[in-house]
């Protein structure tokens, strides 16, 4: 029975592997997550996604491992987690009204084989012209200060949004499972049909 790694600490990410039903571990991959001079955000994110998979493949040698990184851009700036209510107003003010961009890359490394599948899902957000008083209210109620952009999607933060576009809406939380499903099952893995061993 094939053994699969989430690397990430991310407990969204958790949350969304979860959701398929499947066993798996989680191990902390210690990569440098700073982009590269004249890097693409796309090519960060589809980078440290690698990075981070094949970060934790010593740990786990004959695992599937999955990496994702995600980069926000607004305006071309890039977006990180707040990490404090003055920072996350200061976001979500710049936000209002706005077009967000969102690169989830994914990989699936097998390192007993070495193959390795990579994928990119972009993601178009647009937010709402919402008040500063919105803004108070939503960070008193979902205090998302641990989420890229100050807003989320998964819970409340879905009010401060318009629309989206993409491929995948788990990719705007941090893990595109539709793209993952695929992945899993070109090594052979139907999230549909597994069963975990008997004890």
């Amino acid at each position: 029975m094939v053994k699969l790694v989430l690397a990430s600490t991310s407990p969204y990410r958790r949350e969304l592997l979860s959701r398929l039903g499947v066993p798996f571990e989680v191990a902390a991959p210690d990569v440098d997550e700073t982009p590269l001079a004249g890097e693409s955000p796309d090519d960060t994110a589809q980078r440290l996604s690698v990075l981070k998979a094949r970060a934790v493949a010593e740990r786990f040698p004959d695992a599937l491992i999955i990496g994702s990184d995600q980069v926000a851009l607004l305006e071309g700036r890039q977006l990180g987690k707040p990490g404090t209510h003055d920072k996350a107003v200061a976001q979500l003010k710049a936000m209002r009204g706005k077009t967000l961009e969102f690169h989830t890359a994914l990989t699936l490394y097998n390192a007993r084989t070495g193959s390795t599948q990579t994928a990119n899902v972009p993601v178009r957000l647009v937010m709402r012209d919402y008040s500063d008083a919105q803004i108070e209210a939503y960070l008193m109620k979902d205090q998302p200060y641990n989420c890229c952009g100050s807003a989320r999607s998964e819970s409340l933060g879905i009010a401060l949004i318009a629309r989206y576009e993409t491929e995948d809406p788990n990719a705007l939380v941090g893990l595109p499972l539709i793209r993952l499903t695929e992945m899993l099952a070109n090594e052979g893995l139907d999230v549909l049909t597994w069963q975990a061993p008997s004890t």
